[in-house]
């Protein structure tokens, strides 16, 4: 059964809301100010609240296992991160992968899967590219 091709690219919409990304901090424990105090942030070199690094890596690696958990089994492998720009408060986030080689590995009883991916503001600006392996397999029972 083939669980990824060659091509195919898969995306979601993010919007990225100060709440959000208070939130997110809180969860993970990241005390950064500009992730919390509005005030500190508008006088950063940001002007408003951002969204910590590992928000933005999250949203877009859980795409990753979202998207291929609806038809098999993923584990993430590797991602290897590369922050561009600040996400900030109000920012929308479109997030994109791209399948870029697939290959089956039978000691492992699946699909090794490599992709290719980014996160873009509502400017087209890329604030994060990504690359990934992915180990696919079927279902569970």
């Amino acid at each position: 059964m083939t669980r990824a091709t060659v091509g195919e690219r898969f995306t979601e919409t993010v919007h990225l809301t100060a709440e959000s990304i208070r939130a997110f901090a809180d969860s993970v424990g990241d005390s950064n100010p500009l992730h919390h105090d509005e005030a500190l942030a508008a006088r950063s070199r940001f002007g408003r609240l951002i969204a910590s690094g590992t928000h933005s890596a999250s949203l877009l690696m859980a795409l990753t296992a979202s998207h291929f958990s609806r038809h098999a089994q993923p584990l993430g492998l590797e991602f290897k991160l590369h922050f561009h720009r600040a996400v900030c408060a109000g920012d929308t986030l479109q997030l994109a992968w791209t399948v870029t080689r697939v290959q089956w590995k039978s000691s492992l009883g699946g699909d090794l899967v490599w992709l290719e991916g980014e996160a873009r503001n509502q400017r087209g600006e890329m604030a994060l590219a990504a690359t990934a392996t992915l180990l696919v397999t079927d279902r569970a029972r």
